[in-house]
C-alpha cells in the first residue's frame, strides 16, 4: 500500500487495541494503582492470602488442563490441597505450547477474547487469550507505573522501536516506520536501523513530536552509538524506556549520552505473569497485581538476595491462568529487612535481572540483528537457534515434531536472505538445543569477530 494507506490502517488496528486497553475507568485503575505502591509488605500478603486460594480453586476445575492433572493425582490417592501454590508443578512453556486452549477456562469462552501472539525467544509462537477487563487492568498498571513514574502519558505522542513487520523485510529505503493515530505512537522497524539512514530516523521521531521512545535495549543502545559516532542532534525526549532485554550500564550511559534525557529499565512479558518498573532512583519495582513470583534454584525455593530461576503464577488473567510458569529468565529479590528505597514506594524490589541470552550479530550493511521470530513464524517449530558462523553463512538449529518439507525449509531460507540479505542458510535438526551452564537458552550466537569491538573503540574516542 502507498504509505498513507498503511498508515491509515495501523491507525483503525490501534483504534481496535486502544478499545480493549482503555475505558472511562482507566483512570480511577490508574489512581488506585499508585494507592497500593504505599502498602505495607504485610498488606500485600494479606491481600495475595486473600486472592490466591480462589484462582486456584477456579483454576483446578474450570481449566481443562488443569483439571486433568488434578484428577490424575487424586486417582493415585494424592489429596494434597490446590488451593496450595506449593502444591503445584512447575509449568514450562513448551507445556503450553502443546495445547495452549488447554490452559484456558471454559466459562471465558463466553465472552469475546483478545488472542495474543508472542513468538517469544525460542522461535515458537505461544498464543495467550485475555479478557477484555484482564487487558484494561493490565493497562492501567502500565499506565501508573511505567508512563506515570515517568511523566507522561498514554495521550502523548511516542516511538516504539519494535519487531513487527511494518515494511518488507527487503526495503533499503525510508521509510522503516508508520503512523499510528490510534495509540499516538510512531513504529519504528528494528530490522531496518540502517546505519546510513539514522539521521532520517531522526527526522522521523522529530517529526512526529514524539515524547517518549520505548524499545528493545539493544536497538536503542546500537542507534544511540551512530547517533554518538554521526555527531547527529538527537530528538528533545522526555525519557528513554527499554524493553525485553536487560539494561547494563554502560548501555545506559551510552543512551543517555545521545538523547540528553533519562533511560528507564522495565521488565515484563505477554504471559502477564510478572511485570516491574525503574524509578527514579534506579530500584526495579515489581507489580504484585501482576503474579506471584518465585525464585527457585535446583528446585529449591531460595532466599531474598539470592539469584535463581523466575517462576511466577499470574493473578490478572483468570480467562488463561498460568501457575508456577518458567518465564525463562534470572533474578533475586530484595529482601524486606532492607530500607525502603528512596521513591518512597513499598513495593517489592528485583536486586538483579538477568534475562534471556543471546548475541548481536553484525551485517555486512552494518545493522545489527538480533530477532530472528518473524522467520519461523507460522512452521511447526518448537525451538530454533541461529548461529552466524561467518558474515556469508548461517546455521540454524531446530527442534521441531516432525522434519520440515522441502518447501516448508526453502520459506525459512527465504525469509532469511529477506532479512539479512544473500547469505548462505544451513538447516539442522537436533532433539535438544544445549543450554548454557545456568540452565538458559540463547536463541542468537555468533561466531564472527562483529564490528561490535570496532564501534567500542570509536565510542571510547567520542566519550
Amino acid at each position: 500500500m502507498p504509505l498513507v494507506l498503511r498508515s491509515g490502517s495501523a491507525s483503525l488496528w490501534g483504534y481496535y487495541l486502544r478499545s480493549w486497553r482503555y475505558d472511562g475507568e482507566t483512570d480511577n485503575r490508574v489512581a488506585e494503582a499508585l494507592l497500593r505502591e504505599s502498602w505495607l509488605p504485610q498488606q500485600w500478603k494479606k491481600w495475595e492470602e486473600e486472592k490466591l486460594p480462589s484462582f486456584l480453586d477456579r483454576a483446578a476445575r474450570g481449566v481443562p488442563y488443569y483439571r486433568n492433572y488434578w484428577q490424575n493425582r487424586r486417582l493415585k490417592g494424592d489429596s494434597a490441597s490446590w488451593e496450595k501454590l506449593e502444591n503445584w508443578p512447575i509449568l514450562t512453556k513448551k507445556e503450553v505450547l502443546r495445547d495452549p486452549k488447554a490452559f484456558v477456562c471454559e466459562r471465558a469462552w463466553r465472552s469475546p477474547l483478545y488472542l495474543e501472539h508472542t513468538g517469544g525467544t525460542t522461535g515458537a509462537p505461544l498464543l495467550l487469550w485475555q479478557g477484555g477487563a484482564t487487558l484494561k487492568q493490565w493497562y492501567a498498571l502500565f499506565e501508573a507505573r511505567w508512563r506515570g513514574w515517568y511523566g507522561v502519558t498514554r495521550h502523548d505522542r511516542w516511538a516504539i522501536i519494535g519487531g513487527q513487520r511494518i515494511v518488507s523485510e527487503k526495503a533499503r529505503t525510508p521509510p522503516f516506520w508508520i503512523w499510528n493515530n490510534g495509540l499516538k505512537q510512531l513504529y519504528i522497524s528494528a530490522y531496518h536501523l540502517f546505519p546510513e539512514h539514522t539521521e532520517a530516523c531522526i527526522q522521523a521521531i522529530v517529526s512526529s513530536k514524539a515524547q517518549y521512545l520505548l524499545g528493545y535495549t539493544s536497538a536503542i543502545y546500537f542507534f544511540s552509538k551512530e547517533i554518538l559516532l554521526r555527531k547527529l542532534p538527537a530528538p528533545k525526549l522526555k525519557v528513554v524506556i527499554t524493553n525485553a532485554e536487560p539494561l547494563t550500564l554502560e548501555q545506559r550511559q551510552v543512551i543517555e549520552r545521545a538523547f540528553g534525557c533519562p533511560v528507564r529499565e522495565t521488565y515484563g512479558m505477554a504471559e502477564m505473569v510478572a511485570a516491574a518498573g525503574e524509578c527514579e532512583h534506579g530500584s526495579l519495582h515489581l507489580w504484585p497485581e501482576a503474579g506471584h513470583v518465585e525464585v527457585i534454584e535446583n528446585g529449591q525455593a531460595v532466599l531474598p538476595g539470592h539469584a535463581g530461576d523466575l517462576i511466577c503464577t499470574g493473578l490478572l488473567n483468570e480467562e488463561m491462568p498460568l501457575i508456577r510458569y518458567e518465564v525463562g529468565d534470572r533474578a533475586a529479590l530484595v529482601p524486606d529487612t532492607e530500607r525502603p528505597c528512596l521513591c518512597g514506594r513499598l513495593l517489592p524490589r528485583l536486586l538483579s535481572m538477568e534475562g534471556r541470552k543471546h548475541d548481536i550479530l553484525t551485517l555486512k550493511d552494518g545493522r545489527k540483528v538480533w530477532y530472528f521470530n518473524p522467520v519461523f513464524s507460522g512452521l511447526p517449530i518448537r525451538e530454533a537457534q541461529v548461529i552466524q558462523e561467518n558474515e556469508d553463512c548461517f546455521r540454524i538449529l531446530l527442534v521441531c515434531d516432525r522434519p520440515l518439507v522441502p518447501d516448508e525449509e526453502k520459506e525459512i531460507k527465504g525469509r532469511m536472505k529477506d532479512l539479512v540479505g544473500e547469505i548462505s542458510v544451513i538447516i539442522e535438526y537436533t532433539a535438544f538445543i544445549s543450554r548454557e551452564k545456568n540452565g538458559k537458552f540463547r536463541s542468537v550466537i555468533s561466531r564472527v569477530q562483529t564490528r561490535g569491538q570496532k564501534f567500542q573503540g570509536e565510542y571510547d574516542e567520542v566519550r
